[in-house]
């Protein structure tokens, strides 16, 4: 049977989609609580953070946008950390919580591998569309397998330096190198999977002609 040619969408394409959830999500959060730390102190950085997240699920639905599931869940976590954080007055056990789950996560990686269903393909999937034809081939499935192994272990090793650095550095540097470090490792595994992806399409393409016909 032939099939419709496929391709990924271009690297500045997904570049452009990443980059403002990016901001939202990850630098603005950073800024308002070292923002907030620097002027209120800890309850009011607690506070500040959690209140940027609220904003942000509220401005979703006061312009009638679909709130992501990823942001509910963000929500719930933020909200459980921030009263841990208020109750106990501990920075560390305020920073520390989602460091603990990002190594749960991992282990869930690692698990679905070991199970022959590779979740960052599940993943995947919620923003890109791929043909079952594609999803079906080795070549495909062993790639989801190997980049699911690679995102497991930038996870723990991302998560064992934010633990060291928060258990030996002062808050403020703690942010600072942390939020460089991540994102330098994480962007740097970001670009290889889709380079790899990329590969495995166009090998997919000289070796079964019928999908480019």
């Amino acid at each position: 049977m032939n099939h419709a040619p496929f391709a990924l969408p271009r690297l500045t394409a997904l570049i452009k989609q990443a980059v403002p959830r990016l901001l939202e999500g990850v630098v603005a959060p950073l800024v308002v609580f070292y923002a907030a730390l620097a002027v209120l102190g800890l309850r009011g950085a607690l506070m500040a953070a959690v209140s940027w997240v609220y904003l942000g699920v509220l401005w979703r639905i006061i312009r009638r946008q679909p709130v992501p599931g990823t942001m509910i869940m963000a929500t719930i976590a933020i909200t459980f950390r921030t009263v841990i954080g208020l109750w106990t007055g501990s920075p560390v056990l305020y920073f520390i919580q989602p460091e603990l789950g990002t190594i749960c996560i991992s282990m869930v990686l690692l698990a679905s591998v070991r199970m022959r269903r590779p979740l960052v393909q599940r993943l995947t999937l919620d923003y890109i569309h791929l043909p079952s034809f594609v999803l079906r081939h080795e070549r495909v499935r062993t790639f989801f397998a190997r980049i699911t192994l690679l995102w497991a272990f930038v996870l723990l090793a991302n998560s064992a330096m934010s633990i060291w650095l928060l258990l030996h550095e002062s808050i403020g540097d703690y942010l600072i190198i942390r939020t460089a470090a991540v994102a330098v490792v994480t962007g740097l595994a970001f670009v290889a999977s889709i380079w790899a992806f990329r590969r495995v399409l166009r090998r997919l393409h000289t070796e079964v002609p019928a999908l480019t016909r």
